[in-house]
């Protein structure tokens, strides 16, 4: 630890060198950020769902949510870690989240099972589309490694949205 008053240390800026440029950082970097918050958004609906899940299917979907959170948070520090390399910052807190995310919150006391998946599924095809307007940013500026991690994060969101559908269709 160090003795220096923090007013008179000297703080260096966060800059990550990168070839693609400030317009690029700027932009890249604010994609991937809201996207980030959308990402932790729908996580943590899809865990709220996943503890509040009840009924005859409860273990069936209970597993189901707990997989696609699990994947969902895995993608947030791949999301984080890809702002920083671009020479950008990323999500700093809770709060920075609520004022980002488009991904809307569900604090009902109660849902229906066929509810929840609806919902999540309606959010995983949204996701899907914020996935794909980041990637078009990406091809704009020639990030073809973000865009190459987006384009498995697409699959993934579209592998989520199908089990989910296919969860709410009835047998008749």
């Amino acid at each position: 630890m160090t003795d220096t008053p923090a007013k008179t240390r000297q703080i260096a800026p966060l800059r990550t060198p990168t070839d693609l440029g400030a317009d690029a950082t700027r932009d890249i970097a604010a994609a991937l950020t809201t996207l980030l918050a959308d990402v932790f958004a729908l996580y943590l609906k899809t865990k709220n769902f996943h503890w509040h899940m009840s009924g005859p299917h409860f273990r069936d979907y209970h597993l189901m949510l707990d997989d696609q959170g699990d994947q969902l948070f895995a993608m947030t520090d791949d999301i984080a870690e890809r702002a920083r390399k671009v020479g950008g910052t990323t999500l700093r807190s809770i709060g920075h989240i609520s004022r980002l995310q488009r991904i809307a919150d569900n604090d009902a006391d109660y849902v229906t099972a066929q509810d929840m998946l609806a919902e999540l599924a309606e959010d995983n095809r949204q996701l899907t589309g914020f996935l794909r307007a980041t990637h078009a940013v990406c091809d704009e500026y020639n990030d073809v490694a973000t865009a190459s991690l987006i384009e498995n994060w697409i699959d993934e969101t579209e592998r989520r949205s199908w089990f989910l559908y296919e969860s709410t269709r009835s047998n008749h």
